[in-house]
Parts: C-alpha cells; sequence; structure tokens
C-alpha cells in the first residue's frame, strides 16, 4: 500500500457501497472503524444523492479492540435489519477492519436473520474499488439469478443493461440513453442492474435472451457467469461515439436478429468535427487517462472522429492494462498502466498534450501545466454531475463528447462558412469591412495634397510594400473575407518597423503581434 494524497480508486468497499446504494431494498452492513464513515459525503456532497446511502458502519473505536467488536457487528446487523427491513443484506470489512479478522460473513449467517445474507471479501490491500463493484454485483448475481430456465417466444427481444452504479461517471444518463437506443430497434429492457434494481429484479435476471454490458469493469465478470450458467450471450462493444454507437447497434441487432437500419442517427459530431476549422482540430496532439472503458472509447473516438493524434494513452484499471497496451501500439506508444498521479503528471509534461482527456485529477494537473482539460471518466467532482442530461454514451453522447472535448480548444473560423459565403458580393478578397460604414474622403491639410485620399481601416502610406512570392502563398491560405484585413495589419506591421519587404517571417511575425 502506497501513501498518497490522491488516489484514483477507494478501497473496495466503496466499489460494494456503489453498487448498493445504486440498488433499491439492499442493505450493506460494514466493519468499520469511527472515521470510515467518511464514504457517504461520496454520494451525498459529488453526487448530491438525496439521501443517505444504504450502509450501516459498526464504528469501533480504539476502546472496543479490547473487547468483543464481534458482538458489535452482530448488534449492528440486527439493529439495521430491525430498522430497514431490506429484501437482502451485504456483509463486509473496511481495509482497517480487515486486520482484526472477525469474519462479518460467519458472524451475519449465525444470526439466522429471515433475508438472504450476502458475505464479501473484499481484499482491501490487494484491490480496489471497480474490483470491489465488480466482486459484489458478481456475487448478487450468483446469489440471485437462480437455475437456468427456458425463454419462450416473445414478441420482442429482451435484454439486461448490466454495468451501471451509483457514483459512476454520468451512468444514469447513459442508462436512460442507451434504453431509448434499444427502444429504437425494437428492443425491450428486462432488467436494469445493478443501477435501479432489487433483489427480486435480479431473479428474472435469467429471462433475458442477451446481456448488454456498458461498463466491463464492473459488469463483466457477471455477464460471463450469466453466458455461463443461462447461456445468454453479451455485448463486447461499449456504445461511446459515433463509430462505437454504429458497431454496439450492429452487434445488438445480430444478437436479436432484427434489422439495425430501423433506428436514426441523430448525433451532431461528424458534421461539427468536418465543419470546425482543421486549424483547430486536426493534428491536435491529446493525452488520454482514466478508467479503461472510458480511456479506450476516448483514444477511438480521438483517431476516427476528431482526428487528434494521441500522444498519451493510459489507465489505473490494472485488470484491462493489456487492451490499453494493445491500443497505444496503434500510436507507436508505451501505454500508461499506474494509479499513481505524480507518473501521470510527469508523463504529460513529457508529452506536453494541446489538450488532456483524463479525471479530476487530470484537471487539476493541466490547470498547472495551463493545458485544456475535459474530464471524461471517474474519479470526478461534483461539477461532472450535472443537473442536465448528459449522457457519455449513444449518439446524444457523441454531442456532448464533442462540446466537452472541442470546446477547451480555441476555436477559430470555420472552414465551412467559406464555401458558404464564397459567391457572397459582401464577402470577397477585396471587399471593404462592412462594420466601419463608407470610407470618407481624408480632410485636407497643409501638409497633404488637396486631394480628397481614399481611407482604409488600416494607415496606408505612399510607399509600396514588396511581398516576398512565399509571404504571398502563406497568405492566400486564410479565408478570403478576413485576408485583406490581414494583409493591411501586416503591412502596417512591416512599416512601422521600417521594412521594405514582406517575408514569410514577417507575416508570421505580425500574426503574432496581433495576436495578443
Amino acid at each position: 500500500m502506497q501513501l498518497t494524497v490522491w488516489t484514483y480508486e477507494g478501497p473496495p468497499h466503496i466499489g460494494a457501497m456503489r453498487v448498493a446504494t445504486g440498488m433499491s431494498g439492499v442493505h450493506y452492513v460494514l466493519h468499520a472503524p469511527q472515521g470510515d464513515t467518511y464514504a457517504d459525503l461520496l454520494f451525498t456532497m459529488i453526487e448530491r444523492r438525496s439521501e443517505r446511502p444504504p450502509v450501516t458502519y459498526t464504528t469501533f473505536q480504539a476502546r472496543d479492540l479490547g473487547s468483543d467488536t464481534a458482538e458489535l457487528f452482530k448488534t449492528s446487523a440486527r439493529e439495521a435489519y430491525a430498522r430497514f427491513r431490506p429484501q437482502a443484506m451485504i456483509v463486509g470489512a473496511s481495509c482497517t477492519a480487515e486486520l482484526i479478522q472477525d469474519d462479518p460473513g460467519g458472524l451475519a449467517r449465525a444470526l439466522d436473520l429471515p433475508i438472504p445474507v450476502i458475505a464479501l471479501e473484499l481484499p482491501a490491500y490487494q484491490k480496489k474499488e471497480n474490483w470491489g463493484a465488480a466482486e459484489t454485483f458478481y456475487r448478487l448475481v450468483r446469489a440471485f439469478a437462480g437455475p437456468r430456465r427456458e425463454r419462450g417466444d416473445r414478441a420482442k427481444p429482451l435484454v439486461n443493461l448490466l454495468g451501471g452504479t451509483a457514483l459512476g461517471f454520468r451512468h444514469r444518463d447513459d442508462v436512460r440513453e442507451i434504453t431509448k437506443l434499444l427502444a429504437s430497434l425494437g428492443v425491450d429492457i428486462g432488467v436494469c442492474a445493478p443501477l435501479g434494481a432489487t433483489p427480486v429484479d435480479l431473479t428474472k435476471l435469467g429471462e433475458a435472451d442477451f446481456n448488454v454490458v456498458l461498463y466491463p469493469e464492473i459488469a463483466l465478470p457477471a455477464a460471463q457467469y450469466l453466458e455461463k450458467t443461462h447461456g445468454q450471450p453479451y455485448t463486447k462493444t461499449v456504445p461511446i461515439g459515433v463509430g462505437a454507437t454504429r458497431d454496439f447497434l450492429a452487434e445488438v441487432a445480430e444478437l436479436a436478429g432484427i434489422d439495425p437500419r430501423s433506428t436514426t442517427e441523430t448525433s451532431r459530431l461528424p458534421w461539427y468535427s468536418r465543419s470546425v476549422d482543421s486549424t483547430y482540430l486536426t493534428g491536435k496532439r491529446v493525452f488520454i487517462f482514466g478508467d479503461a472503458t472510458h480511456a479506450l472509447a476516448a483514444e477511438r473516438i480521438a483517431r476516427e472522429e476528431l482526428a487528434f493524434d494521441v500522444v498519451g494513452l493510459g489507465t489505473y484499471s490494472r485488470e484491462f492494462a493489456r487492451d490499453v497496451r494493445e491500443r497505444a501500439k496503434l500510436h507507436n506508444i508505451e501505454a500508461l498502466v499506474t494509479d499513481d498521479y505524480l507518473d501521470v503528471e510527469a508523463s504529460i509534461a513529457a508529452a506536453a498534450p494541446d489538450l488532456v482527456l483524463g479525471t479530476q485529477m487530470e484537471r487539476h494537473i493541466a490547470k498547472r501545466l495551463r493545458i485544456p482539460c475535459a474530464v471524461i471518466s471517474s474519479p470526478t467532482h461534483v461539477q461532472d454531475f450535472p443537473a442536465r442530461y448528459s449522457p457519455q454514451m449513444g449518439f446524444e453522447g457523441a454531442n456532448v463528447i464533442f462540446d466537452s472535448w472541442v470546446h477547451p480548444l480555441m476555436m477559430g473560423l470555420e472552414e465551412h462558412l467559406i464555401g458558404m459565403f464564397r459567391g457572397d458580393a459582401e464577402f470577397h478578397e477585396n471587399a471593404e469591412p462592412s462594420h466601419v460604414g463608407v470610407p470618407q474622403a481624408a480632410a485636407p491639410s497643409s501638409e497633404v495634397a488637396s486631394s480628397p485620399q481614399k481611407t482604409s481601416f488600416v494607415d496606408v502610406a505612399a510607399q509600396t510594400l514588396a511581398w516576398s512570392e512565399e509571404a504571398e502563398k502563406e497568405l492566400k491560405k486564410a479565408p478570403f473575407f478576413v485576408r485583406g484585413k490581414a494583409r493591411g495589419n501586416t503591412e502596417k506591421f512591416a512599416r512601422e518597423r521600417g521594412l521594405s519587404t514582406i517575408t514569410l517571417g514577417t507575416l508570421y511575425d505580425a500574426k503574432a503581434h496581433y495576436g495578443r
């Protein structure tokens, strides 16, 4: 165990809390010392839940270690059942309580409570939060799914949505978006779990034709169990991004035996990414770090849909390190697999990206390094649980991703405007700027010839400046409706410095000067 200021994942009992809090009718009795109740704040403060998690802590103190802490656990479990009357109870120990070896599972079974009790053995010093969530969900599925059953003919295919939990990054909205997407295909949802499910709902898991795995870090063990015991296949594609959503729909349609063309693609990401000036998207250097699901999805979007150059890719999900390493090979880089934020900070500083896509920690790192950042993965903070509908999955999720990724970059002129306005009388290379009105005659003076002269929006001297061939060629790359202003500003810059010829370097220096 490493002492650290920040951590990407909490201990595994936090993962168990995420599952229990996302469900209804489940109560978690946690053998933990005074102080471990801090976890409640994760849900009430960060996720802004209106009620506390369904967790009872034994909250033993130092003086209790000399007495019977086992009896303290049994009393807490009895009182929790009497007060909350859950359909099922899960029991376990926090990382500190694990050291006193009181065996919460055995103690709870000895109470002979009239409800199912699922004992969790979560090795706090070897595993972490997402593993704890996956193990908890797997144990609940094993306890309630029951034996394999025959699935009769039905009018529509039936699927389960697996993986959503409390405190998950946009899980609530992702479930809603995928439910709508599947409905457009004519696919019904049987059980959504853990998020929103009860123990009774888990008994119906075996009725579905197949399972949709939304978050492999949490749902994969349970999906593999259901495939083995109930003969239910599960999806392998996570629908984050336009391309992945298309592949997901094709995979669902194949499993369900239906036509995937019945759904309508509604994402604006493909058009927006084409319309934004390529100077501000194509080739932008991006560093990606997060849980494996979101990091892999972000890599594909960056590579295929936004034409970013991925200069860093990593994850803290060691269980999926092989997948991330394989994807990193596409960019000839070495994947960063670590849970040490200092390693991540050093890698970001060395890569010097234009944009960081990461967690709340990378947001802080990027702020210190003055690099734009967008959050794509847990751990997150309160601002990443917005009141508005803001999924990451599906076509609407692709719209959200485009906004949150591209807006931190400095936006520029958009190339599609050139095509729209090329033939417009007001927007051509020699047009005067419309916002300054009609050019006025210059006032005569004793030092200037009395004949009126046409004035422009930049000062024009009698001397004619020469432009090098390279500079003229570069100027023509500017959109035609700003080319005149660019020429005037560059010539003004050159005259102020006594230059007679405008070179490519002069053009760049002028651009930097007026861009301050």
